[in-house]
């Protein structure tokens, strides 16, 4: 193991801000748990990176990655295979008109990439609006729209990047009038897009009210913008319904999707109408990468629909979500230290009150057998995400809430 360590010490670049990697050495995982090389058993509150939503090494996925491997894994970009095309479909048929042409890539950060892209030539400005405390990606343009973290030392971002207020408390239709009478005032009038999240997650896990998408969309068409809605994390199940955005009795003008697409394996998806693609291909819209229409990741988001509506993952995550729910409000009934409960289905979010506090309760959570990720944002406490797989059992859930309990009380 000190070879191990040493060895990561000198070859990796850390790639996390100031956090270190977890000190355990990850042998392999199964279903809603990950054991170390030493024999640990640690519960996954995450599902990964927010991604595994069947669990880890789900045996259909496992049988559809040697099968696809075997057979066909991946083309030059300007062909097609079944599984590419069938996805497409399939996607489609899960989302509401006039979303029905797709876009398979690989991560979250190139599909809004990808979607920023198509905005700007469709609508043929360059600005771009998100919120404040958003998360949208590292590469150029999605880094430029976020604003969580990861903005200073880096030189200067595209021009026109716009924040908008995250929208908290019961004042959002003011702060929402406010920052667009900002945003008016700083625009050189070539608004392209707003890419937001349905429910901020790097943010802290901000679900906005009910109302403000609405509100949000009627500003977007103001001013001839395109509404992008980055369901990276919440898209496909983990909310409770298919998609966080049905909530909100609205359909985006783009859709991006990727971690719980591929479920653990790099797959995510653009998605819009054929009046905005027609226009994109009129006017030569390039985004030709290694890896597009990829046909294993596609065979493999095949599998994950799949699953999601056989054993009806929509309407099991709700259900859970309730428990979990249920289990967060009586730790917060326990402990002074805790300061909010919030989130949808299976992504909650449990905000403790003190900067220090939520690092050490992540550490003993590791000790006892659970991993469980924190946000820290300058104003906030720190706030857990927790994102358990949609397979997880009653039993798993009640096991990661009585560890996080005893957790905070032994750090409290």
């Amino acid at each position: 193991m000190a070879d191990f360590w040493a060895d990561a010490d000198r070859h990796l670049i850390r790639y996390a801000g100031r956090a270190d990697f977890t000190r355990e050495i990850i042998d392999r995982a199964e279903g809603s748990f990950v054991f170390t090389e030493d024999g640990r058993k640690i519960l996954d509150f995450t599902s990964g990176q927010m991604s595994a939503i069947l669990g880890h090494s789900h045996p259909e996925i496992v049988a559809t990655v040697r099968e696809q491997a075997a057979k066909l894994d991946h083309l030059f970009s300007g062909m097609l295979s079944r599984p590419v095309v069938d996805l497409a479909r399939r996607l489609a048929e899960t989302l509401p008109m006039p979303l029905e042409k797709v876009l398979l890539l690989t991560t979250g950060a190139e599909s809004n990439e990808a979607a920023l892209r198509m905005a700007k030539l469709v609508t043929g400005g360059h600005e771009v609006v998100s919120f404040a405390r958003s998360w949208h990606g590292m590469t150029q343009a999605a880094a430029g729209a976020t604003y969580s973290a990861g903005r200073k030392g880096y030189g200067p971002n595209a021009p026109g990047n716009f924040a908008l207020p995250a929208p908290v408390g019961p004042d959002w239709r003011q702060q929402l009038d406010f920052g667009f009478e900002m945003i008016d005032a700083q625009s050189v009038g070539s608004l392209a897009a707003c890419l937001v999240e349905p429910i901020l997650s790097s943010g802290g896990v901000i679900e906005p009210p009910a109302g403000y998408f609405l509100a949000l969309r009627e500003k977007c068409r103001e001013r001839g913008m395109l509404l992008i809605l980055d369901e990276a994390q919440t898209g496909l199940c983990r909310t409770g319904s298919w998609y966080a955005f049905q909530r909100d009795g609205i359909v985006p003008d783009i859709l991006t999707l990727s971690k719980t697409l591929g479920a653990g394996l790099p797959l995510a998806a653009v998605v819009t109408s054929a009046e905005i693609e027609q226009a994109a291909h009129d006017r030569g819209y390039l985004f030709f990468t290694t890896h597009v229409s990829d046909p294993l990741p596609a065979a493999v988001g095949n599998v994950v629909l799949d699953v999601l509506v056989r054993d009806g993952l929509d309407d099991r995550s709700h259900y859970l979500g309730g428990l979990l729910r249920k289990g967060l409000d009586e730790i917060a009934g326990h402990h002074d230290v805790v300061a909010d409960v919030r989130g949808r289905g299976l992504l909650a979010g449990l905000e403790l009150v003190s900067d220090d506090l939520g690092q050490r309760v992540t550490r003993r959570c590791l000790e006892l057998g659970l991993h469980m990720n924190i946000v820290q944002l300058p104003g906030m406490g720190g706030v857990f995400r927790i994102a358990p797989p949609l397979t997880a059992s009653e039993e798993e859930i009640d096991l990661g809430l009585s560890i996080l309990d005893s957790a905070i009380g032994d750090v409290a």
